[in-house]
């Protein structure tokens, strides 16, 4: 599956590859990243390879990131072509509260930002990045559709949210004729699958394709880090990242070493590398729109490219789905067969097809 074999995100006519690239390390700001003649290599690489799907926000790499994307497209002349995703939420003026957050003003003032930095005149896919539990869905959803209207964006979606809020949202948008919400863009990879708990029948429910950050963990999944005594070796932005607050730090369990070995297993198996495995499987998995992946080095980001040239045989693709399997939780433990037996009579139910809601 080449990445000019596109789909459409969601319930909406956009048509996009599925794996987009991610920019969040265009610019070294932050300590790792890549400087501006390796990001543009990169972004030549995923567009000359077919991709059109570019991922960003106003504060990656303290706004780096956007103005890169808005340099590169510009250069080769590719506005119409590429679909430029990118996101608001957070804050860049301390001390000015509505400098950041979901409501109408930030989003207002944000857009603005964005659209400067890129160079453009619309953003193809704009998202709301992370929950502020403080604004009412009422006006992120009312605020997001004034700007479809204005022309400013084309769709619009949400990064980050409780799937209670998400599905508010969407059922507003449904009812009140707003624009409708064409994607959820949450974490997911084979040592991080909650959302197949809520999220993934949501957006199957409602027309939210999924799109995926992290699926190699920050790294955790590249095949570049080994458990040792409690802790881990390696060479990577986990590395840089040892001593910080990072949630990565929480992924660094014995079940998830476990994981780790099951997919070097299959890899050697499959003569793919692991990254290219765990790509796959989180790729072909119910409700997956499109992958976010992203690269400080050439290498990594062909690597990571070739990802859907090859197919995972269901033996395989079943133990990594039984070593990375979820443990139940309440309320769902009372959806499994024999109690669901007990509210049926005893006679089979006949479910939605296979793959529609996750196995509990």
């Amino acid at each position: 599956m080449s990445l000019d074999t596109y789909y459409t995100l969601g319930g909406s006519g956009l048509r996009v590859s599925r794996l987009a690239l991610g920019s969040m390390t265009f610019g070294t700001e932050w300590g790792w990243g890549a400087n501006e003649d390796t990001a543009r290599q990169l972004f030549n690489t995923y567009i000359d390879a077919g991709g059109n799907f570019i991922d960003t926000a106003d504060l990656y790499t303290n706004g780096t990131s956007e103005r890169w994307i808005g340099k590169f497209v510009a250069e080769r002349r590719l506005r119409d072509r590429v679909v430029i995703a990118t996101k608001f939420s957070y804050n860049a003026e301390p001390g000015n509260p509505n400098a950041g957050g979901n409501g109408r003003k930030n989003i207002l003032r944000a857009i603005e930002g964005s659209l400067q930095r890129l160079g453009t005149d619309f953003i193809d896919l704009y998202l709301l990045h992370t929950w502020d539990r403080l604004t009412p869905a009422e006006e992120v959803i009312r605020t997001l559709d004034d700007l479809v209207r204005l022309g400013k964006v084309r769709y619009v979606g949400l990064s980050d949210t409780p799937a209670w809020y998400a599905a508010r949202s969407q059922t507003l948008a449904q009812c009140r004729s707003y624009e409708p919400l064409s994607t959820l863009q949450l974490e997911y990879s084979l040592v991080e699958r909650n959302i197949e708990r809520e999220f993934v029948p949501l957006g199957l429910e409602l027309g939210m394709g999924i799109m995926v950050w992290s699926p190699l963990a920050r790294g955790l999944l590249s095949g570049k880090y080994q458990p040792n005594e409690g802790s881990f070796t390696g060479s990577g932005r986990l590395e840089t990242m040892r001593n910080s607050n990072s949630p990565t730090s929480l992924k660094m369990t014995e079940r998830n070493w476990q994981i780790i070995a099951q997919l070097e297993s299959i890899a050697k198996e499959l003569g793919n590398s692991i990254a290219q495995v765990a790509l796959n499987w989180t790729a072909n998995r119910p409700g997956i729109a499109s992958v976010i992946v992203g690269a400080t080095k050439l290498a990594q980001l062909e690597d990571n490219l070739k990802a859907l040239d090859f197919q995972i045989p269901d033996e395989l693709s079943d133990r990594l789905e039984i070593v990375s399997r979820p443990e139940p939780q309440f309320p769902y433990t009372f959806f499994n067969p024999k109690i669901q037996a007990m509210i049926h009579g005893g006679k089979p139910v006949s479910l939605k097809p296979k793959g529609y809601y996750p196995v509990m």
